[in-house]
């Protein structure tokens, strides 16, 4: 019976880990076909004058396009890394790109930051 308890218990953390791990992305529908959003549905995507690992998007540029933030305590998960921003702050990115809302988009399923000024980029699965 002690063993089953513990089985239980390490089953539970583990669970309660992945949990954590899991980056706040999911796949929705678009006119485009399939795109990254956030948990709360909305678009993400990624800006090109941002280099793998280096978000250059702060101030204004980040009032427009704001960040996908990550908690402190997110973890790296597949595809999706964590970059560290020069506030201080941490942000989601995929494929070491880091990823953005628009404030235009919404509802779930807008794309229309997708080529704004030409520099951004529907966030692709």
């Amino acid at each position: 019976m002690k063993s089953v308890k513990f089985l239980s218990v390490v089953a539970a953390a583990l669970a309660a880990t992945a949990a954590f791990a899991a980056a706040p992305v999911k796949e929705v529908d678009s006119a485009k076909g399939k795109v990254l959003a956030g948990e709360n549905g909305m678009t993400l995507y990624t800006f090109k004058k941002d280099v793998k690992g280096v978000s250059n998007c702060y101030d204004d540029c980040a009032k427009n396009w704001p960040p996908l933030m990550a908690a402190s305590d997110a973890k790296a998960d597949g595809a999706y890394s964590i970059i560290d921003r020069k506030d201080g702050t941490k942000q989601w990115a995929k494929d070491g790109m880091p990823l953005y809302y628009w404030v235009k988009d919404k509802k779930t399923g807008d794309i229309t930051g997708d080529g704004v000024g030409g520099n951004w980029d529907l966030a692709k699965p």
